[in-house]
């Protein structure tokens, strides 16, 4: 976890940085409710997320690709939702 150091601020090994990056980006979990539980900083969580997300652009690509089928399933869901309701009133006026 800490890697030694002389100073008063903790060192953390990559590993470490790696799993709590995980834990927000993988995981799902508000950066605040990750910090808190590892006894780090937002600001270093946000740090960290930034130096992994460079070393892995494939990630990158795809959770833009998850996005983007997120917004795609939002999409047609609305239209399932609305053409439900129009099946069922022109069913009502058909009677």
């Amino acid at each position: 976890m800490r890697q030694g150091g002389s100073d008063d601020s903790p060192k953390f090994s990559d590993d470490f940085k790696r799993d709590a990056v995980a834990q927000i980006t993988q995981r799902g979990y508000p950066v605040r409710e990750a910090a808190e539980r590892l006894g780090v900083s937002q600001y270093s969580l946000y740090s960290w997320k930034k130096k992994f997300a460079k070393a892995s652009s494939g990630d990158a690509e795809k959770d833009a690709e998850i996005r983007r089928f997120k917004r795609e399933l939002l999409r047609v869901t609305e239209e399932r939702d609305i053409l439900k309701k129009a099946t069922a009133y022109f069913a009502r006026d058909a009677k």
